[in-house]
């Protein structure tokens, strides 16, 4: 059974798997999830049952977790926090100055996903 994550939590494992579907993780996207982290997460010592979940996923199962995690947030957000986590999402795909197709197929799937046309 897949548990619901709240809007926080759902957020910050979707930029963890932008971050690394490409095979890689650089500082700069570090640097990213840690403004994420900064701004959204009242106590960053919760990240660890967070970290647990992610490290215990193969890469097999990254698109099925992000496709939960991307409809999670959906729910409990608005469309202003939808279109300012998207900003975050571009930040993190581009912080290697480098958008592997993995990364744009994930990337993709947000913005379609979270069209204000498909609402």
């Amino acid at each position: 059974m897949v548990t619901k994550l709240n809007k926080v939590q759902a957020g910050y494992h979707l930029l963890m798997i932008l971050s690394h579907v490409d095979g890689k993780f650089v500082k700069s996207e570090r640097n990213v999830i840690g403004n994420y982290v900064k701004e959204f997460f009242p106590n960053p010592i919760h990240l660890e049952n967070e970290i647990e979940i992610l490290n215990d996923l193969s890469s097999n199962d990254y698109f099925f977790h992000f496709t939960n995690a991307m409809n999670d947030f959906y729910e409990d957000s608005t469309q202003e926090e939808r279109i300012h986590f998207l900003d975050f999402a571009v930040k993190i795909v581009k912080a290697d100055n480098e958008i592997t197709n993995e990364e744009n197929l994930y990337l993709k799937e947000l913005f379609f996903a979270w069209d204000s046309d498909n609402e």
